[in-house]
């Protein structure tokens, strides 16, 4: 076997760390600083709780303008806005959609062009250098070194991919997810959780992502239910925020599979929250996949504290406390997502054509993928 494992950014993690963050940026020798959020942050108040941490040698400027599902467009209008003023580093703060679009960002407001370009033309050394802070314990974009994108024409998602645009410094704070609500909490709880579990399966995986996908596991399994009982439960913040860090870097070394091939084509033609559809669809592509990966999943079900000896069985137990946990923490049936079906044959296509089809255990057509949508929807 041969592998690379490339980990481009600084990782600072622990609790109070982004307080750290005007020290950084001197390090890195920024004065004029882009905060990238969405309009949740600010109205949060985080994005003035963590402006306020910069000394008065530093101008600011923020472009709250990013979406869910983050838009080409919001992308080209964050480089013009970052070219016109004239900024020299940009501060990722939030969940993944401004941090995978301030990734973006970061190479078009240098380089140019129209984002979509870049899944074919090649990324320079010359970006905005990023500093990521999270704050939700989901996405781990802080970490990876891809930008996932909708194509508004198309109603496609595209991902631009390269080591150049990862973040130079990752501050990984769990302090910053407390006041996140239950619903965001139980959602990104379980998209960190796919990602562990596609990282740890994935074709193309090697032994340190497997390593860091199945300890992933252990970690959300163990607190994601105390974090959405109680957003104030110290330790369980802590756990889910180390696990969402460690899906983050098990998936970017290997890769995602089919749960987030059906779940972007829910997000490009729908809009649908993307934490929310792979919670969703997780349980039942893992039924798909369980011939072709029971031993994984048999590890994966020890990880979540099922104790049995057989691979099978444990598999499956593993697959029901999954969706055992779903409900316990209030996520919804496929049909809260109100996809018409007349809708699947087209996400169907979408799922088999998405770059990361070939990573799923089981080989998926585009047949398969219309199946389980059906399978899924009369549930």
């Amino acid at each position: 076997m041969q592998f690379s494992f490339v980990l481009p950014s600084t990782i600072r993690y622990g609790s109070g760390v982004v307080k750290e963050l005007n020290q950084i940026i001197d390090q890195l020798g920024a004065k004029k600083i882009m905060f990238i959020c969405d309009k949740g942050i600010i109205d949060a108040g985080i994005y003035t709780r963590v402006k306020a941490l910069l000394a008065d040698d530093k101008t600011c400027v923020v472009f709250s303008d990013i979406e869910a599902n983050p838009k080409d467009y919001n992308v080209q209008n964050g480089a013009a806005f970052a070219r016109d003023n004239d900024v020299d580093l940009i501060v990722a703060l939030g969940g993944g959609s401004p941090i995978d679009a301030a990734k973006a960002i970061a190479v078009v407001a240098k380089q140019g062009g129209e984002v979509r370009d870049y899944t074919k033309r090649a990324i320079g050394p010359d970006c905005l250098p990023i500093i990521a802070i999270p704050t939700t314990a989901g996405t781990g974009s802080e970490v990876t070194f891809s930008s996932v994108i909708t194509d508004t024409k198309e109603n496609f998602k595209f991902t631009v991919k390269s080591p150049a645009i990862a973040a130079k410094v990752a501050l990984v704070d769990p302090e910053l997810t407390y006041s996140l609500p239950a619903s965001i909490t139980a959602a990104t709880g379980i998209d960190a959780l796919t990602h562990a579990i596609e990282g740890y399966t994935a074709t193309c995986t090697e032994p340190i992502a497997e390593a860091l996908g199945l300890y992933a596991v252990e970690y959300i399994g163990k607190y994601i239910e105390r974090a959405v009982k109680d957003g104030n439960d110290v330790e369980a913040r802590d756990g889910m925020m180390m696990g969402s860090l460690l899906a983050g870097l098990s998936f970017s070394h290997a890769d995602v599979a089919g749960v987030h091939c059906m779940a972007e084509a829910l997000g490009s033609m729908y809009d649908r929250p993307h934490g929310l559809c792979n919670s969703i669809i997780l349980p039942h592509l893992m039924r798909e996949n369980l011939p072709y990966c029971t031993a994984k999943y048999a590890r994966v079900a020890r990880a979540l504290g099922i104790e049995e000896s057989d691979p099978e069985k444990a598999a499956l137990l593993g697959i029901e406390k999954i969706q055992s946990i779903s409900a316990n923490i209030g996520l919804p049936a496929f049909k809260a997502l109100a996809i018409d079906p007349k809708d699947f044959r087209k996400l169907a296509e979408m799922s088999e054509k998405n770059g990361s089809n070939p990573s799923n255990p089981k080989p998926m057509t585009a047949d398969d993928y219309e199946a389980l949508f059906y399978k899924i929807d009369a549930l």
